[in-house]
C-alpha cells in the first residue's frame, strides 16, 4: 500500500512543479497550439497556448513509479524490483507518447493543425503495438502467468475466447489504437481529458489493488484473480493518476498549457495497457465510457455524413456539439467529468459484483 501512496504523491509533485517550467520553456520556443478554423469561435483565443504538456505527465509517471520502487528498495522490501507488467505498460505509454510528440512537433513547425500523416501515425502505433503484444506474452512467472493473455477478458479471462498469436497481435492493435485515439478525441476542452483520465486511472488503482489482495498465487479461492504483478500495476496507475491531477492544476480552464497528442496518446496507451494486463478489456469500455462515447461520435459523424451528406452533430467530437449549441465551455467540461465519474463508479460496481457473485 505504501508503494501506491508514494507513487501517487511523487507523480503529483513532479507534475505540478514541472508543468509551469515547461510552460515557460515552450512559450519562449514558440511551441503554441494551432486551432481548427471550423471549430467553436471561442477557441481562437487559445491560439498560441503552449502545447506538448504531455511531456510532464509522462515524466511524472515515470518518476513516481521508480521513486516508489527506490524507496521500498532502500527499505529492503521484497516488492522493490519493478515488474515485467509494470514496465511493459510504461513502455507502451512512452512509445505512444513519442509518436504524439512527433505529431505535435510537426504541427508547431508547420504552423498548422495537422502533424504526422495518417500513415506515419498508424505505422508508429503498429510498431509499438507489435512490440508490446510480443513481449506481453513473455516473462512468465513461477505460476506460468504472463503480463497479458491471449484470452479476451471481462473481469477475468474468458476461457471460451482465446486468440491465436497473430490474431492476438491484431487484437492488441485494435485495443491500443482504439484507446489512444479515443483519449485523443476527448482532448478538445481545457482539462477534459486530464480530468477524465485521472478518474479512469484511479479506478484502476482500486481494481489492481483488489486483485493483489485476492491473487490466486496468495489465496487460491474461487473468486481469486490470475493476474501477474497486480500490485505493481496499481503503482503504475497511481503514479499516472498523480501526474494527471498535477497537470490538471495548470490545464484546467483557462488552460495555461495543453497536453497535445504527446499526452493523449500516452494516456490512451496507459488505459489500454492496464486493461490488458489486469484482464479487464471489456470492463474498460464501461470504465472509460466517456472516451468511448467521444470516439463513437466521431465515427458516427463520418459514417452518417458519407452516406447522407448530412451531419448528425453540429461538430464532432461530441463535446463540440454542445459548445456550438450554446453551452459554456466550463459547463460542458464539468458535465462530462460527471459522466466520466459515473462510468468509473458503474465499472467498479460491475467489477465488485462479479467477484461477490463468485465468492458467494
Amino acid at each position: 500500500m505504501i508503494n501506491i501512496l508514494i507513487a501517487a504523491g511523487a507523480g503529483l509533485l513532479v507534475s505540478i512543479l514541472l508543468t509551469p517550467y515547461l510552460i515557460r520553456v515552450f512559450s519562449r520556443q514558440g511551441f503554441g497550439q494551432e486551432i481548427r478554423e471550423e471549430g467553436p469561435q471561442g477557441h481562437k483565443s487559445k491560439r498560441g497556448t503552449p502545447t506538448m504538456g504531455g511531456v510532464a505527465i509522462i515524466l511524472a509517471t515515470l518518476v513516481g513509479y521508480f521513486v516508489a520502487h527506490l524507496i521500498t528498495w532502500l527499505g529492503n522490501s521484497r516488492s522493490a524490483a519493478p515488474s515485467a507488467s509494470g514496465l511493459l505498460v510504461l513502455l507502451l505509454a512512452v512509445g505512444l507518447g513519442l509518436v504524439g510528440f512527433l505529431d505535435d512537433f510537426i504541427k508547431i513547425r508547420k504552423q498548422r493543425n495537422l502533424g504526422l500523416n495518417k500513415t506515419a501515425k498508424l505505422v508508429g502505433q503498429l510498431v509499438i503495438t507489435v512490440l508490446f503484444a510480443v513481449l506481453s506474452l513473455q516473462f512468465a512467472d513461477e505460476h506460468g502467468l504472463t503480463p497479458a493473455s491471449q484470452s479476451l477478458s471481462y473481469v477475468r479471462d474468458l476461457a471460451l475466447i482465446t486468440f491465436p498469436s497473430i490474431v492476438f497481435v491484431i487484437f492488441c492493435y485494435v485495443v491500443i489504437s482504439g484507446w489512444s485515439n479515443a483519449v485523443n478525441f476527448t482532448d478538445g476542452l481545457d482539462g477534459l481529458a486530464a480530468g477524465a483520465s485521472s478518474m479512469v486511472l484511479a479506478t484502476y488503482v482500486v481494481i489492481s489493488f483488489w486483485q493483489a489482495r485476492l491473487s490466486c498465487s496468495e489465496q487460491p479461492l474461487p473468486a481469486c484473480y490470475d493476474v501477474r504483478d497486480p500490485l505493481d500495476l496499481a503503482v503504475v496507475a497511481a503514479a499516472a493518476t498523480g501526474a494527471c491531477v498535477g497537470f490538471l492544476w495548470w490545464n484546467a480552464a483557462p488552460a495555461k498549457i495543453f497536453m497535445g497528442d504527446t499526452g493523449s496518446l500516452a494516456l490512451g496507451g496507459l488505459v489500454a495497457g492496464l486493461s490488458m494486463t489486469t484482464r479487464t478489456e471489456l470492463l474498460a469500455i464501461v470504465i472509460g465510457g466517456l472516451f468511448m462515447v467521444e470516439m463513437i461520435s466521431v465515427v458516427t459523424q463520418i459514417a452518417v455524413f458519407r452516406t447522407t451528406r448530412r451531419r448528425l452533430f453540429r461538430m464532432a467530437p461530441f463535446h463540440h456539439h454542445f459548445e456550438l449549441a450554446g453551452w459554456a465551455e466550463t459547463t460542458v467540461i464539468i458535465r462530462f467529468w460527471l459522466l466520466s465519474a459515473i462510468c468509473c463508479m458503474f465499472g467498479l460496481g460491475l467489477f465488485y459484483s462479479e467477484q461477490l457473485g463468485i465468492g458467494t
